[in-house]
């Protein structure tokens, strides 16, 4: 940045960067005053006759070393320190030190600190010599006309270096309050998808398995039952989805992420798919978190998707093992040879479960053992934490310090 303040030592500084280059309306601006300089010194070696030709050199020099800081600064105010060592050849010091009294403004607009402190200490320096040097006019006069066309100049520099700084730091939060926006609402649709995923997808499943038992005499009323039942929790779940989209009233039908529940719907729908499921631990034990229910229940509901589409004959078994550190969920089925690849699939299902667990500081693995597909979560109980909360903490021998 061309301006940043620093605190130090207590005391509030003002460190100034490289300058940024000048816009197009100030270089339209700065080029607009040297060429008609230029100009005037150019018809000045002609009109009147009997003028210096030196003289309008060191005049043509002094422009164009004004004009070199629209590139280099530093090149720019070398150039003019030597052009002002020359002009006392011919005379013409006072001249080529008005020139730097206007070059003060180009060297605060895009100068940095050593060239600034630099620059003013030479200028003072020059001030001097050409003051000393005048012995015709008084000595104040000369002085305050130098001094105060540098101070000046430098400070319009100055205000125009403060006023593009911070309209280049507003342009930069304003971008970064867009990309923050825009975050959001890519955040927002991940979620919408994962929500749909997570709930509609299972849904879909148990109807696309059920449509297929249609033709079996013997499936075919309960295949009907499964397939209503299904819609409908399609349905109370996009209503969730929805409601939840337009942040508006929350009915009480929709889904809470109760494990028991969840648990209880994936062996009913697995054991009318003609699976096996055998059950294990207490989904209502009151040692689970609510927010470790949650994503267990969403676990087992993307299992159990998982397990309708893929897994063999054979027993399911769902496990749940609670300890007072921690909480364990394993879904174990058996893999199928041929699996039922007519079920379309968005393979994001594992992805977005290890993304829950792990985000809950917990383990999460998914693979084949043995010939079975097993899925396993474990998240923490923070136990001690519960414990914590609930004795009185004693009171801090000092007063606690903030940070």
């Amino acid at each position: 940045m061309a301006y940043r303040p620093r605190r130090d030592r207590g005391t509030r500084a003002i460190r100034l960067g490289r300058g940024e280059k000048l816009i197009a309306v100030e270089r339209f601006f700065v080029l607009a005053i040297l060429v008609t300089i230029l100009t005037v010194d150019v018809i000045g070696y002609f009109v009147p006759p009997g003028v210096d030709p030196f003289v309008a050199a060191i005049g043509v020099a002094t422009t164009l070393s004004l004009a070199l800081y629209l590139w280099s600064p530093l090149y720019a105010t070398c150039a003019l320190a030597l052009v002002f060592a020359l002009s006392f050849l011919t005379g013409s010091e006072s001249q080529v030190l008005i020139a730097a009294a206007f070059a003060a403004g180009l060297i605060m607009r895009l100068g940095w600190n050593a060239l600034i402190f630099s620059y003013a200490g030479l200028f003072l320096v020059a001030t001097a010599i050409v003051v000393t040097a005048d012995s015709e006019g008084p000595a104040n006069i000369s002085v305050g006309i130098f001094l105060i066309g540098a101070a000046v100049s430098g400070a319009v520099g100055y205000a125009l270096r403060l006023a593009f700084a911070r309209g280049r730091k507003l342009e930069i939060e304003l971008a970064e309050k867009a990309e923050q926006e825009r975050q959001a609402v890519l955040a927002e649709r991940r979620w919408i998808a994962g929500e749909l995923h997570d709930s509609i997808a299972h849904h879909l499943t148990v109807v696309s398995l059920h449509v297929q038992m249609l033709d079996d005499d013997k499936a075919s009323e309960s295949s009907q039952e499964a397939i209503r039942i299904a819609a409908r929790k399609a349905m109370t779940d996009l209503r969730f989805v929805i409601d939840l989209a337009d942040d508006g009233p929350r009915s009480s039908g929709m889904p809470a992420g109760d494990l028991a529940a969840s648990i209880t719907e994936a062996k009913e729908e697995l054991e009318s798919a003609g699976h096996s499921v055998r059950l294990g631990g207490d989904p209502a034990d009151e040692r689970i978190p609510r927010a470790a229910e949650i994503i267990f229940a969403r676990i087992m509901r993307e299992s159990a998707t998982n397990a309708l589409k893929y897994a063999g004959q054979g027993e399911i078994e769902i496990l749940l093992d609670v300890t007072d550190e921690s909480a364990a969920l394993t879904i174990s089925s058996p893999l199928s040879a041929t699996p039922r690849r007519e079920l379309s699939s968005s393979r994001t299902g594992i992805g977005r479960m290890a993304e829950r667990v792990l985000g809950a500081s917990g383990e999460f693995d998914a693979g084949e053992v043995d010939g079975r597909w097993v899925v396993a979560a474990r998240l923490p109980i923070a136990r001690q934490a519960v414990r914590a909360s609930e004795e009185p903490a004693p009171a801090p021998p000092n007063p606690p310090r903030t940070r």
